[in-house]
């Protein structure tokens, strides 16, 4: 495991810790000597979505619609 950086260090000098983690290193942050959090670049780039992944593994009982008086029941507020 890496060094541990004390909260009040990882304040004053967090512009510092920020470029390490996203040069790579290892940055933990803690308090009295103990590993609270990691710090860790958030990812550049997500995943696209893909229409369809899940076609085949979802199944809607033929029976599940409402009518115009269910919706319109639903949607009334309280």
């Amino acid at each position: 495991m890496s060094e541990v950086i004390n909260m009040h260090q990882a304040k004053t000098t967090l512009s510092r810790l920020v470029e390490r983690a996203l040069a790579g290193e290892e940055v933990i942050i803690g308090r009295n000597g103990n590993p609270l959090v990691k710090l860790v670049p958030v990812p550049k780039k997500a995943e696209p979505r893909v229409p369809g992944r899940l076609k085949g593994q979802i199944w809607i009982s033929p029976d599940f619609e409402f009518t115009d008086e269910e919706i319109d029941d639903f949607e009334r507020p309280l």
